[in-house]
């Protein structure tokens, strides 16, 4: 009998969950955020960097980041669209060669390192 009751216990947490497993696995991959260009590519703290590509939107990129490598540094957005992001560069950031990340949205963030680069003075 306690066998039983077991094996219903588990068929009765699979069924309540199957739904969401599947809704998880069936959803698609969205677009991956690529940076291709960032203008100026020399700059300095308080200047606006434009950074173009595709799939830079709202709905994919949650958040942007310098990143020399040890440190990473959130830059404030100022305006973002599916081909441009602008963005300020924050007072926090040392001088040197950065590298551009992005913090897609899902499920589960993602940062992923753009191959773009600026240089702060």
């Amino acid at each position: 009998m306690m066998r039983l009751l077991k094996v219903i216990g588990i068929l009765a947490v699979l069924v309540l969950t199957a739904p969401l497993i599947l809704r998880a696995v069936d959803q698609p991959v969205p677009p991956t955020p690529h940076m291709k260009i960032a203008t100026p590519e020399t700059c300095q703290i308080g200047d606006i960097v434009t950074v173009t590509g595709e799939n830079l939107d709202r709905t994919r990129v949650e958040a942007v980041y310098l990143t020399n490598g040890k440190e990473d540094w959130q830059v404030p957005v100022v305006e973002q669209k599916a081909t441009m992001i602008k963005f300020k560069v924050p007072a926090e950031v040392k001088a040197g060669r950065m590298t551009i990340m992005v913090l897609m949205k899902g499920i589960e963030p993602v940062l992923i390192e753009q191959p773009v680069h600026v240089t702060i003075l």
